[in-house]
């Protein structure tokens, strides 16, 4: 799986980049089968929510996994960068399940 970092207001240091291949990277075992195809490519943008506070929910996290016939996507909002990746892996590990199980049965239905 291709994973593409994006920084829109936000410097990228290298240990924030690898934190998040290895936390995005897992979801590559869910979506090996796609991968096999080359089609899976997770895209990741990592910002500031706004430049002049700080405090509240300071950083965003959005990330659009594409597979085939399907746009997964999730995002989050959280004081700690780290924590809002941590919650963006939950949401799209969930979506592809659902996706996974939507597609087995449509391959199934193909089947009969």
């Amino acid at each position: 799986m291709k994973i593409t970092l994006l920084g829109s207001n936000l410097d990228i240091t290298p240990s924030l980049k690898t934190y998040v291949e290895e936390k995005l990277g897992i979801l590559a075992k869910l979506v090996k089968h796609f991968d096999d195809e080359g089609v899976a490519e997770l895209k990741v943008d990592l910002a500031r929510s706004t430049n002049h506070h700080k405090k509240g929910m300071v950083f965003r996290v959005d990330a659009n996994l594409r597979l085939p016939g399907k746009m997964l996507r999730a995002d989050d909002e959280n004081l700690d960068i780290r924590t809002a990746i941590d919650m963006v892996e939950d949401k799209l590990r969930r979506e592809i399940e659902k996706y996974k199980t939507q597609h087995e049965v449509k391959r199934g239905d193909r089947e009969k």
